[in-house]
This record gives structure tokens, C-alpha cells and sequence, in this order.
């Protein structure tokens, strides 16, 4: 690390900075909305959808049929820009039942209005 100038060590500093914060988003994101729910009266979890997405198929009711680590570039690129959820590829998700969602444990057993 000889002969490292200022703005490189600056650089340095800054790029940690974003890798912190792009880790962290989601989870800061998590705590102002149940922050902002809490404070309009609805349940923290669900928002009083009363549903919660499957955290395996994202709420879709399918996964690949490769696996969860399984990542082929084309093949996913193709999908977003065409829009379309290629079925062939994909099985049903056995964690949700191909539903998607599960009903929210927080509020779920409140009886409705």
C-alpha cells in the first residue's frame, strides 16, 4: 500500500461506504415500513393484507427446477425482457403449496370486521 494518495485512499473510503448501504437497504427498508405501519395502526408484518409471500418463490409459486443457487445469464435475461414466466423450467414451490403466500401469523387469527 505504498504510495497511495489521498484521493485513492478517499475512493477507497467511499466505495466501502456504498457496499454498506447496498448490504443494508433492504434491512433499514424493513424497519421504516414497520415503523410507518406501527404508526398508522396496521400490523407491523403484513401491512392488513393478511397474507405474507413465500420467502422460497418470492410470492410466484414456482422455483427452478435446477435449484435455488441455480443462475443461468441468457436464460434470465430472456424472461425479463420477454415478460413471461417460463413454466417449463420451473416446479412448484413445496414450501408455500404453489400459492405464494401464507396467512400472517400476527394478525391472521384476529377476527375480521
Amino acid at each position: 500500500m505504498v504510495g497511495l494518495t489521498a484521493s485513492e485512499i478517499a475512493g477507497y473510503g467511499v466505495g466501502a461506504l456504498l457496499v454498506c448501504v447496498t448490504v443494508y437497504a433492504p434491512k433499514v427498508d424493513v424497519l421504516l415500513s414497520a415503523s410507518q405501519r406501527s404508526s398508522l395502526g396496521m400490523c407491523k408484518r403484513c401491512g392488513d393484507l393478511r397474507m405474507i409471500a413465500c420467502s422460497r418463490c418470492r410470492g410466484t409459486g414456482y422455483v427452478k427446477s435446477n435449484g435455488p443457487f441455480s443462475f443461468r445469464l441468457m436464460d434470465d435475461v430472456y424472461e425479463w425482457l420477454s415478460d413471461s414466466e417460463s413454466k417449463t423450467n420451473s416446479i412448484r414451490c413445496s414450501k408455500c403449496q404453489a400459492r405464494g403466500h401464507f396467512s400472517c401469523p400476527s394478525c391472521s387469527d384476529i377476527p375480521q370486521a
